[in-house]
């Protein structure tokens, strides 16, 4: 039973994605998806917080058609969910944008909607920062947290703390997509021991991964998912979200894996869906977790959600991929 929790359409992440959302789902219903978890961008609420491709030609007017464009998406994935429903299973969600502290009561009011099943809690800032649009923006990233990489590390892993302290997310989007842009996207940065001292093969001190296992550990905690998401490869890094010694601690400590292509458009559906599953199954890994929306939910109730385990044998036997 293949699925992803993480995808996106150009119809309601314009500039940023591709194609129309009803297509995306047509897709996933050829390569063998069984659930699809909708989960566009949220709007953002702040001038100071759109993207470059935004500004023009109006950043007033660009902003002011982030929520209509929310409350459009919800109208067309209910539609879509009702009119799909004996292909696939539709989950209808949306992608957190924590970039500062005051977005976490306007995500647990997006959430609230009685048509919204589940959100994706990720971070694409620090600092205020943009760190996964280009090379400029993460330099400026960099220089916000003085200068010094490990400092943008540290500061991204904060924030993240931050955020699932206040939101607690099923699902955390890309745990570690700071490496995205860095200088060394593979960097090692597990604590090792070097005669004694705290030090990583980076030959940074033990801040990054004690932020790391702490976070990691607070997830755990409150029966939160990572997702393998397969992007990474797609762009250009050796592994999916998350590398391989915070996957391996994730499954040290017993957690719970989702999965998801973080696809923006049809050519991204399914992308390195079969890589992916062997990274995890490299681990040890033998299951992945999604949910399933009960019948009902009708007049304004949320319709009851439940988790769904998924053994990675049955999820690559419905796959289509070529």
């Amino acid at each position: 039973m293949a699925f992803t929790m993480h995808s996106h359409s150009g119809q309601f992440c314009p500039g940023h994605a591709k194609d129309q959302l009803e297509e995306v789902i047509l897709h996933a219903i050829k390569v063998g998806y069984k659930t699809i978890g909708l989960s566009e961008h949220m709007p953002r609420t702040e001038l100071g917080d759109l993207y470059p491709e935004e500004l023009t030609p109006s950043p007033t007017e660009s902003l002011a058609a982030l929520l209509p464009r929310h409350t459009a998406y919800l109208t067309e994935a209910r539609r879509l969910q009702t009119h799909y429903a004996s292909q696939i299973h539709i989950l209808i969600g949306f992608e957190g944008e924590w970039i500062r502290s005051a977005y976490g009561a306007i995500i647990h009011s997006l959430a609230a909607d009685p048509s919204i099943d589940y959100f994706i809690g990720s971070l694409h800032h620090t600092r205020g920062v943009p760190i996964d649009f280009d090379r400029a923006y993460y330099a400026r990233a960099v220089e916000a947290c003085g200068g010094e990489e490990e400092k943008v590390y540290e500061a991204y892993f904060d924030e993240q703390w931050e955020m699932l302290q206040a939101l607690r997310p099923r699902v955390v989007g890309h745990f570690d997509l700071v490496r995205l842009m860095s200088s060394d996207p593979g960097r090692e940065i597990r604590v090792a021991s070097a005669s004694g001292a705290e030090t990583t093969a980076s030959g940074w001190g033990s801040g990054v991964w004690e932020r790391v296992v702490r976070n990691l550990e607070f997830v755990k905690g409150y029966g939160g998912w990572l997702e393998c998401n397969t992007s990474g490869l797609r762009k250009g890094m050796a592994e999916p979200y998350p590398k391989r010694e915070i996957a391996e601690e994730w499954v040290r400590i017993g957690g719970r894996w989702t999965f998801g292509d973080d696809s923006h458009g049809i050519a991204q559906v399914g992308t390195n869906y079969w890589k992916g599953l062997e990274y995890l199954e490299g681990l040890g890994v033998k299951e992945l977790w999604t949910l399933e929306r009960r019948p009902g939910g009708e007049d304004g109730v949320k319709a009851e959600v439940v988790e769904k385990s998924v053994s990675i044998e049955e999820f690559r036997a419905s796959l289509k991929l070529e």
